[in-house]
Formats: C-alpha cells, sequence, structure tokens
C-alpha cells in the first residue's frame, strides 16, 4: 500500500461539507382552547364569561360601571336622556367596548380571532335566549324592549376581525367600507334605542351613517401616530402617493409639507361627512337631538384641533381641551332651552326653504 499516494489523494479530494444542524421544528399552532385561555388571561378578570348568568340588575351594574369607568364622557353623553334609556345605553356600549378590547388588547391576530368569534358565539346564544355574559344579559333585555335586529351587533364584530388583517386601505372608498363595520352600526343602534328606527328610518339611517363614518375619520386623522404603532395607515394609500407621503415619512413622526397638504385634504373630507349629517338633528326627539349635537360638535372639535397645529398629528396628538369640552356641554344644555342653537337647526331650516321653493 502506498501511504504516501493516498494521503495526497486524501488531501486533493473535494473537502467534505460541514455538517448542518437541522432546523427546530415549528411549534405546533395553538388549539382553539388554548388561544381562547391566553386571551382570556391577558384580559380583566370580570370580561370572562361566567359560569353562571347573572341577574338582570346585576348585569346592568356590570355594564353601567364598565361605561362610567372607561369613558370619561359618558355622564354628559347621557345626561340628557331619559333615564329608561341610560341602561339601553350602558348595554350597547358595553358590548361595543369588550368586543374592540378583545380585538386590541391581546398579543396576536390569531388568538383575538378566537375570542371575537366566540364573542359571535355569545351573540347568536343572547338572540336564542341563552345568554350567560352581563353584556348580554343586559343587552337582551334591550334587543328586547327596542326590537334591534342582530346584524348592526355582528356588523361590528366583523370590522373587528378585519382589523386582525387589513392593515392598508387602498382609496377612500375603502376606508368608508370599513366604517361601514366599524362605526355606522353605532349610530344605527342608539336609533333603535331612542325609538328613531321606524318612520323615514332609510333616511335617517343615511344621515348616521354620514355622521358616524366622519367621526371614525376624525377619530383615525387624531391617531395617526397611534395606529401606525399598532401596524395600521388609515390613511388612504392613494391618497398618500398623490401627496407624495410614504409609510416611511410617517415612521419619521416629522409633519411634511407633503404630509400636511394630505391632513388638509382628510380633514375637510371628514367636515363634509359631518355636514351631510347635520340634518338627522332636526329629525329625532329633542333628547336625543342634544346628544347627536353634542358628538357632532365634538368630532368637528377634533378636526379644528388638528387644523390648529398645522396639521401635524405625528409629533403629538391633537386632543380637545377640557375647557372646550366643558364649553361643548355647557353649549348642549343651553340648546335644551334655546332649541336653535342646535348643529341642525340651521340645516332644517334651509331643507323647509327649499321645498317651500320648490312648490
Amino acid at each position: 500500500m502506498n501511504v504516501a499516494t493516498d494521503q495526497t489523494s486524501i488531501e486533493s479530494a473535494a473537502p467534505l461539507e460541514e455538517a448542518v444542524e437541522p432546523a427546530p421544528p415549528s411549534p405546533a399552532p395553538l388549539s382553539k382552547e388554548e388561544l381562547l385561555a391566553r386571551g382570556w388571561a391577558a384580559l380583566p378578570e370580570s370580561y370572562r364569561i361566567p359560569a353562571v348568568a347573572p341577574t338582570l340588575d346585576e348585569a346592568r351594574a356590570w355594564c353601567q360601571h364598565l361605561a362610567e369607568t372607561h369613558y370619561e364622557n359618558f355622564h354628559v353623553a347621557t345626561w340628557f336622556l331619559p333615564q329608561a334609556l341610560r341602561p339601553h345605553f350602558h348595554a350597547i356600549y358595553a358590548y361595543c367596548r369588550v368586543s374592540d378590547d378583545l380585538g386590541d388588547e391581546v398579543d396576536s391576530p390569531d388568538v383575538a380571532l378566537a375570542l371575537l368569534d366566540q364573542w359571535g358565539e355569545q351573540l347568536d346564544a343572547c338572540y336564542a335566549g341563552q345568554a350567560r355574559h352581563p353584556v348580554f344579559v343586559a343587552l337582551a333585555e334591550t334587543i328586547r324592549a327596542c326590537s334591534i335586529p342582530k346584524q348592526p351587533f355582528a356588523d361590528l364584530l366583523t370590522a373587528f376581525r378585519q382589523d386582525q388583517t387589513v392593515t392598508r386601505y387602498a382609496t377612500m372608498e375603502d376606508v368608508l367600507g370599513y366604517c361601514r363595520y366599524s362605526a355606522n352600526p353605532v349610530g344605527r343602534l342608539v336609533l333603535y334605542a331612542c325609538g328613531e328606527a321606524d318612520q323615514d328610518q332609510e333616511e335617517k339611517f343615511k344621515l348616521s351613517d354620514a355622521t358616524c363614518s366622519a367621526l371614525q375619520l376624525a377619530n383615525f386623522w387624531q391617531d395617526v401616530r397611534e395606529d401606525w404603532a399598532r401596524g395600521r395607515v388609515y390613511l388612504p394609500q392613494k391618497d398618500m402617493a398623490f401627496f407624495h407621503v410614504s409609510d416611511a415619512n410617517i415612521a419619521e413622526g416629522i409633519a411634511s409639507p407633503e404630509f400636511r397638504a394630505l391632513m388638509h385634504c382628510e380633514v375637510n373630507y371628514a367636515r363634509e361627512l359631518f355636514e351631510q349629517g347635520l340634518p338627522l338633528i332636526g329629525m329625532v326627539n329633542r333628547d336625543l337631538a342634544l346628544d347627536l349635537d353634542l358628538f357632532s360638535r365634538g368630532g368637528l372639535e377634533i378636526l379644528r384641533a388638528i387644523e390648529q397645529r398645522d396639521y401635524d398629528v405625528l409629533s403629538a396628538r391633537p386632543a380637545i381641551s377640557k375647557a372646550t369640552k366643558a364649553s361643548l356641554a355647557l353649549r348642549a344644555v343651553s340648546a335644551k332651552l334655546l332649541p336653535f342653537l342646535k348643529l341642525g337647526t340651521r340645516s332644517r331650516r334651509a331643507q323647509t326653504a327649499d321645498a317651500e321653493q320648490t312648490d
């Protein structure tokens, strides 16, 4: 055996490939039960579905507490409503609040979707007379007393599910399509709760949709920075491209002239929507009209706050001052005594004048 020859052959041979460690196996997807357990554990314990349904009084107290501790304007918003309607508003608000938290306050889309699916099952059970969660026990009575169909409640869940999978919108029409599920159902629920979904229902729904979409847009424009942190951009991509604004510009947090021009356009669009919805104030009962007036003024004040910052919503969040909030509430109280101060009054008179001229 020629050892030298064999050694030369070994040395000249192609080097052996280094052993590659196999990639660790992907973790098995969590089961539905595991996703739900993880989700409920991340939320307040009081949100969990109890083994035994509470009484109606207990359920209503639960909803009232949630409404009055989570929403600082709730006392003002319901002050103008008859006492008998307040439990219905508590129940509707509690449903919206918990639904929103199921989508936004957990750590993954899969967990959120599992929770929202279970919440939808609870909604179905509510309409089947088998409510168990405090929200649905209270809501069942509101549904019965106000003859509210399931669709507006189900539409809200569609929006919260959409938030888990859609983070950009191509056009304003697409954004408004989202508002169709995220905001407009709330206005329709309010109309049902206040007995305003009978006569002229379709016209009232149309005007309510304009107001609710405008409020949603005002919140979007106010929260561009916060939504970016959640991975979402509600500014239409087509509009951004037109004004030469990119996601990178938002990430930088600097309101360039192009970004300010974009926001100027979007603020004007939202204001036009508010104008479209104002006639509703003159079509509903006086107590509800005062609430609609208050919320419309509040939405317009958000737009004004954006304007006062020269459309810079990136360096800080535009907000309505406490003094302005107090002024809005005071004006709404004044309108209770002087109805002509309501926002929609002039619009209603203009409609009457137009009708007289037509005749």
